[in-house]
């Protein structure tokens, strides 16, 4: 299964099997954390055989169950991180899913165990990731059209509406999708531009949701069409 695959394969799963990561899918998993830790300029935690942050009241309202193994998304407080988590973080989900593994981010159905994670001064925890072989392959939801959330029209190139169509298979906070994706034409010399927003949301986590959706978008879009604006 290669990325393009995977984003379509994907879907959230909350319900796991009891069985521990093997050796071999936890040495990729930490060579890959430590790739985009170092890119991110982030501090992403793999704990392995951990039940307890997924056993709280909080968890089992989220419907979680048999979560041992979760990855710890923090970094360095900035105006940035959260967009930063979303993006890099989702290139560990999408990994994942090509080792055939199922995850879920998790914005609040966790508690944080003391002694599982470590935090550099100035650092903060902005979610988690559950992680493991679940007990089913999730289930798709509804989506926006392609023209709710971009200026798509007669005149975008293909590849833009491609990765308008990759981003709506993003995961957002309670399936919100609250991005919108604009394309700016080529000009001046200069090569295509796209802008990527976000709107108002209640529920919050529209930071990291446009993190996840740009990543989704560049795998559809090819980054070498465009750069963002």
């Amino acid at each position: 299964m290669n990325i393009e695959e995977a984003i379509k394969a994907r879907h959230s799963v909350r319900a796991y099997k009891q069985q521990p990561l093997t050796d071999d899918t936890v040495k990729v998993l930490e060579n890959a954390i430590e790739e985009q830790n170092r890119k991110g300029h982030l501090h992403i935690q793999l704990i392995k055989n951990e039940p307890k942050a997924f056993q709280g009241k909080l968890a089992k309202y989220g419907k979680f169950s048999n979560v041992s193994n979760y990855l710890v998304m923090a970094g360095q407080k900035a105006d940035d991180l959260d967009e930063r988590i979303g993006y890099y973080g989702e290139q560990l989900v999408l990994l994942a899913q090509t080792l055939g593994l199922n995850t879920c981010w998790v914005g609040l159905s966790y508690s944080k165990i003391p002694d599982t994670y470590v935090l550099e001064e100035g650092e903060v925890i902005k979610t988690y990731i559950a992680i493991g072989y679940g007990d089913n392959e999730g289930v798709s939801h509804k989506v926006k059209t392609i023209e709710k959330v971009s200026n798509t029209s007669d005149i975008t190139p293909s590849w833009f509406r491609k990765g308008v169509e990759a981003a709506l298979l993003a995961p957002t906070a309670v399936n919100q999708q609250k991005f919108f994706f604009e394309y700016i034409p080529a000009r001046d010399g200069k090569p295509a531009q796209v802008i990527a927003k976000r709107s108002f949301s209640l529920i919050g986590y529209t930071k990291l949701d446009l993190g996840i959706a740009k990543y989704h978008f560049e795998v559809g879009a090819g980054k070498e069409n465009f750069e963002w604006a």
